[in-house]
C-alpha cells in the first residue's frame, strides 16, 4: 500500500518536519522578497522570444510545398508551442508572475494554446493536484484516470490496454489534459457526464473549437496554395509540443523514487508533511539550461511542488538549497537523466497493465510503490523492527511514538561523519536486504538442489544394491536346483 506514516517513511520525527518547513518556508521568503526587475524582464523576452518563433515559423510556412521551408517552419513552429506551453502558459497560470501586476501576465487573464480552458486547468490542477499531490483517490492526476501507476489501485481487465493507452494519451496529451480537467470540473460542480449542455462543457466546445479552427482552417488557408503541407506542419508541431510536454510531466511524477500517500496520511498532515510529501513525491531529471527552459523548469519538478507560484526562473538556485535539507535529514533527493526516468514510468505503465499475481514485489516494496511497511524486519540502529501485518491498527499501536524516538535518539546519527541516518540510508539499508535476502533463498535453492540430488544418488544406489541381491539370490537358487539332481 502507498504511505500511511509519513515520519515513519521518512525517519523523521514530528520536530524534525516541522523544522524542515520552517527551513523551506525561509527559502521560499528570501526569493519573493529578492524578485525584481531581473525576473521581469526575463519573462518579458521570453514572451517576446516565444511569439518571434512563431511568427517566423508561420511565415516560413507560406513556402511549405519546398521541403527545406516546411521543415524550417515546423521546428520554428514546434519550438514556439512548447515555449508557450511549458515556459509561459502552464507557469502563468499557476500565478508565479501574479507580483508584477501586469494583466497581461497574469493568471487571470492568460489564456494558453492548448485545447482546454485555462480556467478548468487551473481549479483541477493548481488545487486538486498541488493539494492533493499523490494522494490516492484524491489526486486525480495519479494516471489521469486511464493508467494504472500504483498497487493501490484495483487492477481491472482494462488495465491491459495500458500500453496502447499510453501511447494514444502521448500523441494527444492537449486533449486528454482537456477532457480530465473536463471531468473533474464537472463533478466537482456536481454536473452528470451526460449533461451536454453544461457551462463547463460550452467553455471547453469553445475554447477547443478555436484552437481546431486555428490550427487547421485559418492559417492553412492563409498560406494559400501550400494549405495542405501547411496542415500537416501544424499537426506535427502539435504533436511534437504533446510528445514532449507528456514526457517531462511523466518524468516528474511516476518513476521510482516518487512516492504514493493515503488518505490516512492526508487527515491530519501538518505544514511541515505538506512539503515533505511534496518533496518525496516528485522527482527531478538532470537538465542544462537550454532543456531547463524548454521544459518550463519543470526539470526541477521537486521545487515546482515545493513552490509551485515563484517564478520558475528561480528553480535553478531554489534546488541548491534544496539539496543541502536533503542532505542534512538524510532524504532521497530523485533525479536521473530524462531517459532514465521515462524508462522507469513506461516500465511501470507496462507492469501495472498486469494483474498483481504476476507481480514478484508486494505492495510495500515495488519500486514504484512503498510504504513504512517496506522496512518490516529491517532493523537500523536504535529503531525497532516493524512486522508487515495487514490493515492500520498495528501502525496505530505501535510505530515509534515522538518521545520513544528522542529517548532513544532517533534519527540514528553516525559517530564517526556525525551526520543524521535517516530515509536514504534507510532505503540504502533495504535494498542491501532485499539483495541478501535474494542472495539467501538462491543459496538455500541450491543446497535443497544438491540435497535432493543426493537423495536420489543414495536411493539410486540402494536401488542398484537391491538389484544386484535379488540377482545374486536368484543364481543361488538356480545352483542349489542343479545340485540336488546329483545329491
Amino acid at each position: 500500500m502507498a504511505i500511511t506514516d509519513i515520519k515513519a517513511f521518512a525517519h523523521l520525527t514530528a520536530a524534525d518536519i516541522e523544522t524542515l518547513g520552517q527551513e523551506l518556508d525561509t527559502i521560499r521568503r528570501d526569493v519573493e522578497l529578492s524578485l525584481g526587475e531581473r525576473d521581469a524582464r526575463y519573462i518579458r523576452r521570453t514572451i517576446a522570444a516565444q511569439r518571434m518563433l512563431e511568427a517566423a515559423g508561420r511565415a516560413t510556412l507560406f513556402a511549405s510545398r519546398k521541403r527545406w521551408a516546411w521543415l524550417t517552419g515546423t521546428a520554428l513552429l514546434s519550438v514556439a508551442k512548447i515555449i508557450e506551453n511549458m515556459e509561459l502558459g502552464h507557469n502563468i497560470s499557476h500565478g508565479q508572475w501574479d507580483w508584477m501586476n501586469d494583466p497581461e501576465i497574469h493568471s487571470t487573464s492568460w489564456e494558453w494554446d492548448q485545447t482546454g480552458p485555462s480556467g478548468q486547468w487551473k481549479h483541477a490542477h493548481n488545487y486538486s493536484h498541488h493539494t492533493y499531490t499523490n494522494i490516492v483517490d484524491m489526486d486525480h492526476d495519479v494516471g489521469f484516470g486511464i493508467l494504472r501507476m500504483t498497487r493501490d489501485e484495483e487492477w481491472k481487465p482494462i488495465n491491459l490496454a495500458q500500453p496502447v493507452a499510453n501511447v494514444v494519451l502521448a500523441a494527444l496529451f492537449e486533449w486528454g489534459i482537456a477532457l480530465h480537467d473536463l471531468a473533474i470540473t464537472k463533478e466537482q460542480m456536481g454536473i452528470g457526464r451526460h449533461n451536454w449542455f453544461s457551462e463547463p462543457n460550452k467553455q471547453f466546445m469553445k475554447k477547443a473549437g478555436r484552437q481546431v479552427a486555428k490550427d487547421f482552417v485559418i492559417f492553412p488557408a492563409l498560406t494559400g496554395p501550400a494549405w495542405k503541407s501547411t496542415l500537416k506542419a501544424n499537426a506535427t508541431a502539435n504533436l511534437v509540443r504533446n510528445l514532449w510536454a507528456y514526457a517531462v510531466i511523466f518524468c516528474g511524477h511516476f518513476p521510482d523514487g516518487a512516492e504514493k500517500f493515503t488518505q490516512e496520511q492526508f487527515e491530519n498532515e501538518t505544514h511541515g508533511e505538506w512539503y515533505l510529501r511534496q518533496m518525496l513525491g516528485s522527482a527531478n531529471f538532470d537538465a542544462g539550461p537550454v532543456m531547463g527552459f524548454m521544459s518550463g523548469n519543470l526539470s526541477y519538478q521537486i521545487e515546482h511542488h515545493l513552490f509551485p507560484d515563484i517564478p520558475s526562473n528561480r528553480y535553478p538556485e531554489m534546488s541548491v538549497k534544496v539539496r543541502e535539507l536533503c542532505d542534512k535529514y538524510d532524504l532521497p533527493y530523485t533525479t536521473g537523466s530524462l531517459g532514465k526516468q521515462y524508462l522507469l514510468a513506461f516500465r511501470t505503465i507496462h507492469k501495472l497493465a498486469l494483474p498483481d499475481r504476476f507481480l514478484k514485489r508486494t505492495a510495500d516494496d515495488a519500486p514504484e510503490t512503498s510504504s513504512e511497511r517496506k522496512f518490516a524486519g529491517i532493523t537500523l540502529p536504535s529503531m525497532p523492527s516493524m512486522p508487515s501485518m495487514p490493515g492500520n491498527e498495528w501502525l496505530a499501536e505501535h510505530l515509534p511514538s515522538d518521545e520513544w524516538l528522542a529517548a532513544h535518539h532517533w534519527p540514528v546519527v553516525d559517530p564517526v561523519t556525525g551526520k543524521r541516518q535517516g530515509l536514504r540510508s534507510a532505503l540504502a539499508e533495504a535494498k542491501e536486504a532485499l539483495k541478501e535476502k535474494a542472495r539467501h533463498e538462491k543459496e538455500v535453492l541450491r543446497e535443497a538442489k544438491t540435497a535432493l540430488q543426493e537423495k536420489a544418488r543414495v536411493e539410486k544406489e540402494l536401488l542398484r544394491e537391491k538389484a544386484r541381491n535379488s540377482e545374486q539370490g536368484r543364481s543361488l537358487s538356480r545352483f542349489l536346483r542343479r545340485n540336488r539332481k546329483f545329491a
